[in-house]
């Protein structure tokens, strides 16, 4: 062999040990690519600052990065998250009960010691004469989004086992895709009655006393599943289980458990499927088998 040859064949061979050595150390290191978490808006003042201060605590705990995209509505969040454009969000029971075959049920929430929430019917606080829903018949009525459970289907499904048209029964109904906001447009009399998350109205309550002073509460439902933390379907099997371990140890540590203080929550849990049978059941009710 040539003695340039032989040269560069040492310095090729250099260049690969070095390239390997590099690759295998980059491998050991914790993943530099974004874990993506999905939510729509969150009805705490400051969330700028609280979202902050949740991503540095998922950050330090997972090892990775982690970023949260918020939107206006379900529809969006759920779009993002079948499109791979999102790796996990905080969801309503109602989307993932239509579309559990495309995701993973991460975690619930858990709130006054149980994953569990109610919807609340709320009225003006002067309102008086309102006792049902039966008696907003041709009134104007808030929702909070057409995918949230608790903030406008179980409404439609108390509708139609009335015997009444949801489409014709109010004067005008309209989404206010918060529900904070279905709390503000009852106080402030833009709305006669609204459905809205009774976990957030409870929360709110603390929070803003004055402002859900204004508003009273006409009926509770049943309880349903807490809204879940879900993760696409594609979501590779590490990730999963880190970001549950996260969510689940929360309450153990006491930077999470002064976040979950901020959120009124206990914690998080796996959580089961089947606590999702009656929002199933009444999706089922409503467009049938």
């Amino acid at each position: 062999m040539f003695p340039a040859l032989r040269h560069l064949s040492r310095r090729v061979v250099l260049c690969l040990l070095l390239f390997a050595g590099t690759a295998a150390m980059a491998s050991q290191q914790p993943s530099e690519t974004p874990l993506r978490i999905g939510l729509t808006p969150v009805f705490l003042d400051d969330q700028a600052a609280f979202l902050n201060r949740w991503r540095d605590y998922l950050q330090d705990a997972l090892g990775r990065p982690v970023s949260f995209v918020q939107r206006s509505s379900y529809r969006e969040i759920i779009d993002l998250l079948h499109d791979e454009k999102l790796d996990v969000a905080w969801l309503c029971g109602y989307p993932y009960v239509r579309e559990r075959s495309r995701m993973q049920l991460l975690a619930v929430p858990k709130y006054r010691g149980k994953p569990l929430y109610r919807s609340y019917l709320i009225v003006p606080a002067s309102d008086t004469r309102t006792r049902s829903l039966a008696d907003l018949k041709g009134g104007i009525f808030a929702y909070s989004d057409p995918n949230s459970n608790s903030g406008y289907l179980y409404t439609q499904y108390s509708l139609r086992r009335m015997g009444q048209d949801a489409d014709t029964y109010f004067r005008r109904s309209f989404f206010t895709w918060s529900h904070r906001k279905v709390v503000e447009a009852v106080a402030n009399r833009l709305a006669q009655g609204g459905a809205v998350d009774g976990y957030v109205w409870d929360t709110l309550a603390r929070l803003h006393p004055g402002l859900v002073a204004k508003t009273r509460i006409v009926e509770e439902s049943q309880t349903f599943g807490f809204p879940p933390f879900v993760a696409r379907a594609s979501l590779d099997r590490m990730s999963f289980d880190a970001m549950q371990r996260v969510l689940t140890e929360m309450d153990r540590t006491p930077a999470g458990a002064a976040l979950l203080d901020t959120l009124n929550l206990d914690g998080f849990v796996v959580g089961e499927p089947a606590l999702f049978d009656d929002i199933e059941r009444m999706v089922r009710a409503m467009t049938g088998p």
